[in-house]
């Protein structure tokens, strides 16, 4: 079986993190785009000729698609989302997939309703630096603290006004990774940098502290407006320690023109000269990189909808991330540490 897939959005996301990794994914084709701009629907049909532009998801779930991906501004996405499980098709959401747990349980609850899948865009736990932290936690014993720094050069492209802001965006992902990696939170305290934009005050850099009910600390932090290019990683355990500093890779490949379809074996695998090295008892060691593929996600998505292979990021299990940014925008504005509520 191949599932055919539309995207619902063709801005930065629809064009750079979702089309060219549905073009390269297993088991998976892409059937459709849905925008009203213009210009967008120029670009999508240069980037991709012979893949039909529709006006509405409802055009786009008549012309036979079995699953959609909504990756259209935050505040839109509730509507959209439960606009397609009621058509019936399975969903890929991007995040953060709703603004709040009760409505993430609510979208969950009509997902289940009507049957179909929905899945969250958690697509950076399919980074090479992520990944390669990943495969040597089990030689730094029992771990005790983390920090992710994760910056990038792009005032631009801040989403501005109350539904915006980086501690939705570049937070949603950093803090998505740490849960993954190190289980559900406890507490939470957080800082958060504003600045004034016409659409109204922004978050435009954050520092989050988060204490798993495993007992690992971890701190993830980003800006986008101080000018600071760069990804890097620390992790110390009971057996030594591991540091990185890397590049986000799989990005700078695509806003340079090239598609993973370009380089299938080659594709999302860090310089040589950006690895990250071990440190323990025996010296240091530099670490390959491990490969990152965000088409991976849409291969087994799109196993999923065949009933051959686990969905890659549930909605449910995407609660605890929806959890922390809340509790981190709270304890940012109150100066107090926040206990974090079971979600799982």
């Amino acid at each position: 079986m191949t599932v055919k897939i539309g995207i619902v959005g063709y801005g930065l996301g629809g064009r750079y993190f979702h089309a060219p990794f549905i073009e390269a994914a297993e088991g998976i084709t892409l059937g459709g785009m849905v925008t009203r701009s213009a210009e967008r629907a120029a670009q999508a049909a240069a980037d991709f000729p012979g893949v039909p532009v529709f006006a509405s998801l409802g055009e786009l779930v008549d012309s036979g698609v079995d699953a959609v991906t909504i990756t259209t501004p935050p505040q839109t996405r509730r509507e959209l989302v439960l606009e397609a499980v009621g058509r019936g098709v399975h969903v890929v959401a991007d995040k953060p997939f709703a603004p709040d747990v009760a409505t993430a349980r609510e979208l969950i609850a009509a997902g289940d309703e009507a049957g179909v899948l929905l899945s969250v865009f958690h697509n950076r736990r399919y980074d090479a630096d992520i990944r390669t932290l990943k495969s040597v936690l089990p030689r730094l014993g029992d771990i005790w603290r983390v920090e992710s720094h994760f910056d990038q050069d792009g005032a631009d492209t801040l989403e501005a006004g109350p539904t915006g802001g980086l501690l939705r965006d570049i937070g949603a992902h950093v803090v998505d990774q740490v849960l993954w990696l190190f289980g559900p939170a406890d507490r939470v305290d957080a800082h958060l940098d504003y600045v004034d934009r016409p659409e109204g005050r922004t978050d435009a850099g954050f520092v989050v502290n988060i204490t798993h009910r495993s007992g690992v600390y971890s701190t993830v932090s980003s800006t986008k407006v101080n000018h600071l290019e760069g990804r890097r990683l620390r992790a110390f355990g009971s057996a030594g320690s591991y540091v990185a500093d890397g590049t986000d890779v799989q990005a700078q490949a695509l806003f340079a023109g090239t598609r993973p379809v370009d380089d299938p074996t080659g594709w999302g695998l860090e310089r040589p000269e950006r690895w990250g090295v071990l440190h323990t008892a025996e010296g240091p060691e530099t670490i390959p990189s491990q490969r990152g593929a965000y088409q991976d996600y849409y291969t087994e998505f799109a196993a999923a909808v065949a009933g051959t292979g686990p969905q890659p990021v549930p909605a449910r299990t995407a609660l605890g991330t929806i959890a922390v940014l809340a509790a981190a925008r709270e304890a940012a504005e109150t100066g107090r540490t926040v206990v974090v509520p079971p979600v799982d």
